[in-house]
């Protein structure tokens, strides 16, 4: 069954990442860089948290540890293909994990902002959207504003793969792209929507976890971000 989540905060900042593949310690190391809390801070987590190496499934206990802080986790589509895997791979992780995966909503909608692993099928409502397109989708996606007036912020596709500079952030009217490329050894990003703060470390295997970087960003309007 699909799952989603819509929430109304009260908090300090909002806080995204996402496609970490299993780089657990640059997530916790940007996080404390961040001096993220959950008690004030709603963190939102957008999926692709491992790879199929399962040397990047311990990972996963760390995203369930931040939502039981209160972080919201999205599925991406590592996540789905990990479930479809068959007892072979997935039957490496404990029932209790895989039932956590499966439950994961594919969505989280909080004022401006529509927080989706890939994007969305443009001319359809967001209810009727497949699993399929929320965590896959790309080109049809992302050459196209959305319409509806919440800003869409993604992972999935590498943002070198959208035009911008390998390792950063991705805008444009009604989307911001954050996958930064991790998993291809360019950066991990966090993104503070708030103030309009990037904070990003290197994953490539000469510079894993260093060269970081907190960045105030300048951003369009219509990107519904902080002007800096």
């Amino acid at each position: 069954m699909m799952q989603f989540m819509q929430f109304k905060p009260t908090l300090s900042r909002l806080l995204v990442i996402s496609d970490i593949h299993g780089h657990e310690e640059g997530l916790a190391q940007l996080l404390h860089r961040a001096d993220y809390s959950p008690q004030t801070d709603k963190l939102i987590l957008l999926g692709d948290y491992v790879d199929t190496d399962p040397s990047t499934w311990r990972t996963l206990d760390t995203v369930v540890d931040l939502v039981s802080q209160g972080a919201v986790a999205l599925q991406g589509n590592a996540e789905r293909s990990l479930l479809a895997s068959g007892p072979d791979l997935a039957g490496r992780l404990s029932p209790h994990m895989l039932d956590w995966m499966e439950r994961l909503p594919l969505y989280w909608s909080v004022d401006t902002y529509l927080f989706v692993h890939a994007g969305i099928r443009h001319g359809v409502p967001l209810e009727r959207q497949t699993a399929e397109d929320l965590t896959e989708i790309r080109d049809d996606f992302w050459n196209r504003e959305p319409a509806g007036g919440q800003t869409v912020v993604f992972g999935h596709t590498p943002t070198f793969k959208l035009g911008s500079p390998p390792g950063e952030l991705w805008f444009a009217p009604g989307r911001i792209g954050i996958d930064c490329g991790a998993k291809h050894g360019k950066r991990l990003a966090l993104l503070d929507l708030r103030d309009g703060v990037s904070y990003s470390c290197s994953t490539n295997p000469e510079r894993m976890y260093t060269d970081w970087r907190v960045e105030c960003l300048k951003m369009h309007r219509s990107a519904s971000l902080s002007d800096r």
